[in-house]
């Protein structure tokens, strides 16, 4: 079942939430945990993000440096079908430009047909650390929408590289993101609208926003693409504030505003348990407001902020699940 029959097929307005790979040597234990907490809220899905392989160099002694390449968090194709076979809740992977090769994303998509994993949130990723923009690596996609072609082409039937797929399988669904503060390499709000109305056109059947904390911006950004012609499902994404360095850390990574109010109540706080219960509060009031206003889909991004979303989750959906 497509993400938007998930949202669709419910009494009340459904609940998912973003988990990430584990650290890689770290087993599987913590993140259970994390879905074990949350599964009483009965999630629609549940979305895992993919990390790029970074460079990183070690000291060979001598002044001597190795270059080496690795990857932090692996498995998330792996991890997907992990979840799915334990919980039985479907998965929603992550699948990005950044860091492969468009063999290499082929190869992905013919590894999760053979999981029948047919949902996917389609990315072109985070540039490299060590890069002022994003390159992409080797022939691999440079925007999301070259990656929605590659997608699209895999479901009519053919390779990258145009041969026929002798038995092709289930055809791959997909959602996008999208950012009701204007992403951050956008000319403007307009230009930033119309590459999400391309990928609509292309087939993106829903976007998740990135993570905001002011309500109207959501709104406006909804009733904007509205305007433009973009009628699917957009699904706010909620995360709230747990530590007193994200009210630095969060605008200057996701180039998100804290409204003035939020700001003043969490700069008085001088530990990161009262920073923690004024997220709590504040996230609470944004989850009713976008109820009220009949939002397709509640989805939380979890790091660091498990016990949060907990506590929000069940004031938010208590009287449903009593």
């Amino acid at each position: 079942m497509k993400v938007t029959d998930l949202i669709n097929d419910n009494s009340r307005c459904p609940f998912s939430f973003e988990v990430l790979p584990p650290l890689k040597g770290n087993g599987t234990n913590a993140l259970f945990d994390t879905i074990d907490r949350l599964k009483e809220f009965d999630p629609r899905y549940i979305n895992i993000t993919t990390h790029r392989s970074e460079y990183v160099y070690k000291d060979l002694g001598g002044g001597m440096m190795q270059r080496q390449k690795i990857r932090r968090r692996p498995g998330t194709i792996a991890i997907s079908a992990a979840i799915q076979q334990h919980y039985g809740i479907p998965v929603v992977p992550h699948i990005v430009c950044s860091g492969h090769t468009r063999e290499e994303l082929e190869y992905m998509l013919l590894d999760l047909q053979f999981l029948g994993i047919s949902d996917l949130l389609v990315l072109r990723g985070d540039k490299a650390k060590d890069e002022a923009t994003f390159h992409p690596t080797g022939d691999g996609p440079v925007h999301a929408t070259d990656l929605i072609e590659q997608i699209q082409m895999f479901n009519r039937g053919y390779f990258f590289d145009g041969t026929e797929i002798k038995c092709p399988g289930d055809k791959f669904r997909f959602g996008v993101a999208c950012y009701p503060e204007k992403h951050e390499e956008a000319a403007n709000m307009e230009s930033d609208l119309e590459v999400l109305r391309k990928k609509v056109e292309m087939g993106a059947e829903y976007a998740v926003t990135q993570l905001f904390y002011d309500n109207e911006k959501y709104f406006s950004f909804a009733d904007r693409a509205h305007k433009a012609g973009i009628d699917i499902p957009i699904i706010p994404g909620i995360k709230p504030l747990t530590k007193l360095s994200q009210l630095t850390m969060i605008p200057k990574t996701f180039h998100c505003d804290l409204p003035d109010p939020l700001y003043r109540e969490a700069v008085k706080c001088k530990t990161d348990d009262e920073v923690r219960h004024v997220g709590v509060e504040w996230a609470i009031c944004q989850c009713r407001e976008l109820l009220k206003s009949g939002v397709p889909n509640l989805h939380f991004y979890t790091v660091s902020a498990v016990d949060s979303i907990t506590e929000i989750a069940r004031r938010i959906y208590q009287a449903s699940i009593t």
